[in-house]
């Protein structure tokens, strides 16, 4: 059969027409043909249905809100998009390999500190200081995991904590909140645009293509796959299994800490307040474009669009009006449900063909 995947072909869980079933000539022609004609369509409807959904929403939404479609509207939803999308292309990584980053919300809020604070000594200081903070509580998360072989749930949790403590101890207990100069080159970061769009958004977009590319050509993307498939027999065939968990634990915290400082620089501020719940927003969208929280499958591209359904999601409640925002959460639960839901269905019935 032929893979349609965007990002690699599907994890070897017994797809395909058995060996020596559907030769030339031979009478159970037409069984593996169906097996594989349902196999695919079982395929398609994980790798995309997330994508059908999201142009059934803002097909509605267009129809039923005037305002839904304007420039102004469109342009909040992508810039506001951004953030939580560069948060969840780090996830995305964790989660293929099985594992799962709880910290990334308090990393995306002390990474805006960080940028705000660092923005007085210039631009340059302001992106490498939550970088490189956020970065190295990443490592020390994949350390932990990949050497001491702590659970990944327990020690994202340590460094929820103990991030969100850095944060209030920079702005002492959140009584300061650092500004960001308006006419300075890292709040133009934020705040500008290119060709009618967002800085952010091209940033994502970017960092989306690099995603894509490490993932399905690099010889790490196949270990992240591999590990997040089975860890035994990666390490079997010779992959660095401690080597790609510290790295992924590394990226994400990089991406958190990038998120942060650029949604510093779009609010022209660092505040504390913000992130508290992101990382359940990044893991719901990861999983509703498609990645499997099992590991071993998923794709960048889905990614991205399960953070652009939850965006217009949200957006609709908000035009609305009626409706208080915590049905934002309601309804975001009940999606991820769905979604986990198909995709325990999907992965039964394709292992069973």
């Amino acid at each position: 059969m032929t893979h349609t995947h965007t990002e690699r072909p599907s994890r070897a869980t017994g797809n395909g027409p058995a060996p020596g079933k559907g030769a030339s000539g031979s009478d159970n022609d037409e069984a593996p043909l169906g097996a594989s004609r349902a196999e695919l369509l079982s395929a398609l409807a994980q790798q995309h249905g997330a994508l059908v959904t999201l142009l059934l929403v803002a097909i509605g939404a267009s129809i039923g809100f005037d305002t839904f479609l304007t420039g102004d509207n469109l342009e909040n939803m992508a810039v506001s998009s951004a953030f939580l999308a560069i948060v969840a292309l780090g996830m995305t990584f964790v989660i293929i390999t099985g594992g799962i980053d709880l910290s990334v919300g308090s990393l995306f809020a002390l990474g805006g500190v960080l940028g705000a604070w660092g923005s007085q000594y210039g631009t340059l200081v302001a992106l490498l200081l939550p970088l490189a903070v956020c970065g190295l509580i990443g490592l020390v998360n994949g350390l932990l995991i990949a050497k001491a072989r702590l659970a990944p749930f327990i020690v994202t949790l340590a460094a929820m904590l103990a991030a969100r403590g850095i944060l209030l101890a920079i702005t002492d207990e959140g009584a300061n909140t650092y500004l960001v100069d308006e006419k300075s080159f890292f709040a133009g970061l934020g705040q500008e645009k290119l060709l009618g769009v967002g800085v952010p958004v091209w940033i994502t977009v970017a960092l989306f293509v690099a995603g894509a590319v490490t993932l399905r050509r690099s010889r790490f993307g196949q270990y992240v796959y591999a590990v997040g498939g089975n860890e035994d027999a990666a390490a079997l065939m010779g992959a660095p299994v401690a080597r790609t968990k510290i790295a992924v634990y590394t990226l994400s915290g990089l991406c958190a800490g990038l998120a942060g400082a650029l949604n510093a620089a779009w609010l022209v501020s660092g505040v504390t307040i913000l992130g508290t719940g992101m990382e359940l927003e990044a893991i719901a969208a990861v999983v509703i474009g498609g990645t499997l929280l099992t590991g071993g499958f998923g794709f960048i591209s889905g990614s991205l669009v399960g953070v652009l359904l939850l965006k217009v999601i949200q957006n609709v409640i908000n035009q609305i009006g009626s409706l208080d925002s915590a049905y934002q959460q309601v309804v975001s639960g009940a999606f991820l449900a769905v979604v986990v839901i198909a995709q325990t269905w999907l992965g039964r019935r394709r292992r069973m063909m």
